[in-house]
């Protein structure tokens, strides 16, 4: 009778045993899917913010290196980087705090991703400048260009110019040369006598007169003129006696020899001018030669024979 009664107790106690199994084990269940879920959540959270510092890193980094390149091109047009080598540093600064992820705070995060619009709002800044100074540039090198040609053309012309003026300057000079006209010598014998001859001995030339009258020329400016007379003999030498007048002169860059000069006053009045030269002893035989100069040039020549 006690055993019959025993079985629905045990039985009974059997079902609510199972029933807590069954609940603890539904319980672990949900607790195991609700971790799972949980894991899977924070796993994605820390994908997707694993992706967002890699990005966030390769936008600093390529914006680092177009700040360079911007850096150089501004170099070049001569313009102060000074401000961009500090952003340049600034930006690398938060390069280097991405990669250590595990020490970056969220804030700090936020504040770096917000960061790089402004980063790309200032290359679009200097790309806009660049392309301003290239173009200014390109202006003042065609401004520039220009007036160097203007510049070239002006030194032709002022080249030009100044070759006619020394061109006509020398045709002045020319045109303004004196010219010694009707050309007269003569022998003054012991008594004074003076006469023209083709041929003389030396009893006929005691002394000897040069006259000649300087041509009319409306070029040349009135005032005053040196003007050397050489007597030059057969062979080639220039009579010369300090003691009576002789002396030297520049001619072509050379100094020469004169016989006698006079310091005259040039007034285009076709004045005549006489040179009385004594030589005080004989003259060799043969042909001499009397040459006339005004300043360094020659203005009159003649000849006269001594035998």
């Amino acid at each position: 009778m006690s055993n019959n009664q025993s079985d629905p107790q045990r039985s009974k106690n059997r079902n609510i045993l199972i029933a807590v199994i069954g609940v603890l084990l539904l319980a672990n269940v949900v607790t195991f899917f609700l971790y799972y879920q949980n894991n899977q959540e924070m796993s994605t959270e820390l994908q997707s913010s694993k992706e967002e510092l890699e990005e966030t890193y390769n936008k600093l980094e390529s914006m680092s290196n177009e700040l360079n390149l911007k850096i150089e091109e501004l170099q070049k047009l001569g313009e102060d980087v000074e401000e961009l080598r500090l952003i340049r540093e600034t930006l690398e600064q938060e390069k280097e705090q991405l990669q250590n992820q595990g020490q970056l705070a969220q804030k700090r995060y936020d504040q770096i991703r917000n960061r790089v619009e402004g980063y790309r709002e200032l290359l679009l800044n200097k790309d806009k400048e660049i392309a301003e100074l290239k173009e200014l540039n390109e202006a003042l090198y065609a401004e520039n260009t220009e007036l160097k040609e203007d510049q070239r053309e002006l030194s032709k012309q002022m080249n030009q110019v100044k070759t006619s003026n020394e061109q006509l300057s020398e045709k002045v000079q020319v045109a303004s040369r004196l010219e010694a006209e009707n050309i007269k010598i003569e022998g003054v014998n012991s008594r004074g006598n003076a006469k023209e001859r083709d041929r003389y001995r030396n009893n006929q030339i005691e002394k000897l007169q040069l006259s000649f009258n300087l041509a009319k020329n409306d070029v040349a400016p009135v005032e005053g003129k040196d003007i050397m007379v050489r007597i030059i003999d057969p062979s080639g030498k220039v009579i010369f006696d300090v003691a009576k007048g002789s002396g030297t002169f520049m001619q072509d860059g050379k100094e020469v020899f004169f016989t006698q000069k006079q310091e005259i006053l040039f007034d285009n009045t076709q004045q005549k001018l006489t040179f009385l030269y004594e030589k005080g002893s004989e003259y060799e035989e043969g042909r001499h030669t009397i040459e006339i100069y005004a300043d360094d040039y020659v203005i009159g020549k003649a000849n006269f024979e001594v035998r």
